[in-house]
This record gives structure tokens, C-alpha cells and sequence, in this order.
């Protein structure tokens, strides 16, 4: 099972802050939009996202259908047979996707330690 695309999506204050820390650390815009409160930066092949009034928590985040740069590539697993995969395996869901949909979609599973992990798929 592939997932994708892995980022950290962390749920910050001060969307401005956050992105001057990060760029001290290498981190370049990638994507986003600040007056929606969100961006995404990259360091070679670490992506994180920067999010201001969101999530909760900060969050594991896989992208099927993506690479590290935010491009497709294919074939990929489709999201909604990720979800079907880890329901066999006795994941429970916070949220679930669409399984009679197509294109893109999410969920989110949370790990056993309370942790979120978002799987969104653009695709």
C-alpha cells in the first residue's frame, strides 16, 4: 500500500512567525494561501504545511496520487481503496470518504496515541 505524498501539517498561531522560523530553517513557499490562513513549504524533499486556525493539532498528512512536489504520478492507489484496505484491518475513521465517489477526497484515522493522520487525495 502506497499513500503518497507525506507532509506534517502543523497547526500554528501566527501564520506570519511560523513561516519566518521555517524559512530561517530552509523552508521555501511551495504553495498556500495566506488570507485563507494556510501555506505549504518545502526543504528538498520535506514538506510541511502551516496552518492558522484549522486543525486542532498538528497531523501526519499523505497525498495519494502526488510526489513530493506536489505533481501526479500514476498509477496510484485511489483513496477510496486505502480506506476500504484499513477498514479490513480494524482502523476506525474520525472521517470517512465517499466510497461510491471518484476523484478527490479525504479521511482522517487517528493512531493509537491520539495522533490525526489526514489522507487527502487531489486527484
Amino acid at each position: 500500500m502506497h499513500l503518497g505524498a507525506f507532509s506534517i501539517s502543523l497547526a500554528v498561531e501566527d501564520l506570519d512567525a511560523s513561516r519566518t522560523f521555517y524559512a530561517a530553517l530552509g523552508f521555501d513557499d511551495m504553495g498556500g494561501d495566506p488570507d485563507q490562513g494556510w501555506l505549504i513549504l518545502k526543504n528538498g524533499d520535506t514538506v510541511i504545511g502551516l496552518f492558522q486556525g484549522m486543525f486542532e493539532r498538528n497531523m501526519l498528512t499523505f497525498n495519494p496520487g502526488w510526489d513530493q512536489s506536489a505533481q501526479p504520478v500514476g498509477p496510484f492507489t485511489d483513496i477510496r481503496e486505502l480506506q476500504k484496505h484499513l477498514k479490513a484491518q480494524g482502523i476506525a475513521f474520525d472521517t470517512e470518504a465517499d466510497e461510491d465517489g471518484t476523484g478527490p477526497a479525504s479521511f482522517v484515522i487517528i493512531d493509537p496515541d491520539g495522533n490525526p493522520i489526514l489522507v487527502d487525495q487531489h486527484l
